[in-house]
């Protein structure tokens, strides 16, 4: 008999809270059974070891990720969406350092929850871009372009690489002035 409160997402979200705790080793099942009170073969009833929980937490934060993203977008507009979103989307990666990398990995081709998540990020990212006149080509362009930008800085500043004394927000807020300067004339021949 399960324990109660266990479930699979009980545990994918235990062991992504803890993935992102500053002291973290990585994913352990040992560590989220000790968590839940229980040893290591009752998580199996709920993830099919360390390589499924990997899944499921890569599947969530992606799922979280985006649905962030989409809230900052909403009601906005051009250069105040792509600044909101690449505020949201900094905030995010800083909140959850430890699920930020697995964010970023390609999709599962066999995952519907995957491919769900990722056609739900296209359709954001997309519909903000259209304020710019870019479809097709020309937006995946765009977003490949939006992502690496914020991908590398926010790389970066989590993996410590700021370590010049010098404003930090600065910085980014003149990349996201980069970004949407770009943006700007995106679709110009």
């Amino acid at each position: 008999m399960p324990r109660a409160g266990l479930t699979t997402a009980a545990v994918v979200e235990r062991a992504a809270q803890m993935l992102d705790e500053p002291t973290s080793d990585g994913l352990n099942l040992a560590a989220v059974a000790e968590s839940f009170g229980v040893r290591v073969p009752s998580l199996y009833k709920h993830v099919d070891g360390v390589a499924g929980l990997r899944r499921g937490i890569i599947r969530e934060a992606k799922r979280s990720l985006t649905r962030v993203i989409a809230q900052a977008a909403v009601g906005r507009s051009r250069d105040d969406a792509i600044r909101r979103i690449a505020e949201a989307y900094r905030g995010w990666a800083l909140e959850h350092r430890g699920q930020y990398p697995l964010a970023m990995l390609p999709v599962e081709n066999s995952d519907p929850g995957e491919l769900e998540v990722e056609a739900a990020f296209l359709d954001v990212m997309t519909g903000v871009l259209a304020g710019y006149e870019l479809t097709d080509d020309d937006a995946i362009d765009a977003i490949r372009f939006l992502r690496a930008a914020l991908h590398g800085f926010v790389s970066l500043e989590t993996g410590g690489g700021y370590g010049m004394p010098r404003d930090i927000e600065r910085s980014f807020n003149r990349l996201v002035e980069s970004i949407t300067t770009a943006l700007d004339g995106w679709a110009r021949p």
